[in-house]
């Protein structure tokens, strides 16, 4: 008996042994919750007031003041990744040298198919910023802009050629002709056709021509002169309007044909390129505007709450924001592929809409803008 209870303690302290290593085995594979709490994480960012701001090192705007809310709620501890663009926050979090981002990063189904979104924290959407003396009357550079877009250079060219072939032709006819119409010297022989080309090319003729050469041009300038101010006409009742001339651009519908300026891998660089007008694209939005107000663009299209904010602070006066939001898109936190950190950013997240803190950070950055509300 005494040999059987001798058995069976022996065997409990192996059984006690060998439920100890495993158990040191799976506490060495699993990192507690205090180790994970004292991992630093890297958080790619940009400077996009007013989500976020950068002063002396430090960032504040709306989305770096929810990341270190979420952060303190979540046990994070973190540092700040500066980059150019959404692009690079992408690339960061993508090679690892980020664990998040934010800023103001569309949630796209192209981007679900690379990575992890947290819950949407904004909703958003794009919107156009022009110059705002497109509200002016009229202004001498927008006149002679409209010379240069649209068929107007090809109409001025035509309308040279008009001038210097025949007027080098009825001159070369002309000046063996006993009586000529014009100086049988080159100059000034040679500009007094080219006018009479002119006024040929408009519809009159206020010399009469004495070669037999010169009454053939005439004739034949009669119906080139009407074909041409035909078309001429046509052109100037489709496109010299005081619309065209005040800019033209109400809303997304009347971008295409224009220049449009956006950021370098921006889901709004790919609606321009899509819908038909001269996209150009820039790493910072800033270097977009300042094209804008340099009149090197004749409008921009960004996420709405940017171009609004900047509108009504450094921009005012300059430029303005017209038409409504379109596409509609909500902004998430950018997270790699089955990263553990999103399941509890979720959860922090969730409950400051729930304790109404996420309503306070937002009436703190957003309210009424350029008459609108975000």
């Amino acid at each position: 008996m005494t040999s059987f209870f001798r058995t069976a303690f022996y065997g409990f302290c192996l059984l006690n042994l060998m439920s100890g290593a495993a158990l040191s085995q799976d506490q060495a594979a699993s990192p507690t919750v205090e180790a994970i709490v004292k991992t630093k994480v890297v958080v790619a960012t940009r400077v996009l007031p007013p989500f976020i701001i950068e002063d002396g090192g430090n960032f504040s705007g709306f989305s770096a003041d929810l990341w270190q809310e979420l952060a303190r709620r979540a046990r994070v501890e973190f540092t700040w990744k500066k980059t150019s663009n959404v692009k690079e926050i992408l690339a960061a979090v993508e090679t690892g040298a980020a664990q998040v981002g934010i800023a103001a990063i569309s949630i796209t189904a192209a981007r679900e198919q690379q990575f992890d979104f947290s819950q949407p924290m904004f909703e958003s959407g794009l919107q156009v910023m022009v110059q705002n003396e497109a509200e002016d009357d009229f202004s001498m550079r927008k006149i002679l802009g409209f010379f240069t877009r649209g068929a107007m250079p090809y109409l001025l060219g035509l309308l040279a050629l008009l001038i210097i072939v025949p007027g080098h032709m009825v001159w070369f006819a002309e000046r063996r002709h006993k009586e000529p119409a014009f100086s049988s010297q080159y100059f000034p022989g040679i500009f007094q056709a080219m006018a009479w080309a002119l006024s040929a090319a408009a519809g009159q003729q206020n010399n009469s021509l004495n070669s037999r050469i010169g009454r053939l041009l005439s004739v034949a300038a009669i119906f080139i002169s009407l074909l041409f101010l035909t078309y001429w006409q046509a052109e100037l009742t489709s496109s010299f309007t005081v619309e065209q001339l005040q800019g033209g651009i109400n809303g997304p519908e009347d971008l295409p044909g224009k220049r449009v300026g956006a950021t370098t891998g921006s889901t709004s660089a790919i609606y321009i390129s899509s819908h038909g007008s001269t996209l150009q694209e820039f790493q910072k939005i800033e270097e977009a505007i300042a094209a804008l107000e340099a009149g090197k663009l004749d409008a921009v299209v960004f996420d709405a709450p940017v171009l609004l904010y900047y509108a009504a602070n450094n921009g005012r006066g300059k430029v303005r924001v017209v038409g409504q939001i379109f596409r509609k898109e909500n902004y998430g936190i950018l997270f790699p592929r089955d990263s553990e950190l999103r399941k509890r950013v979720n959860e922090a997240l969730l409950k400051m809409r729930e304790d109404g803190a996420y309503d306070n950070l937002y009436d703190r950055w957003f309210g009424v803008q350029g008459g609108q509300r975000i």
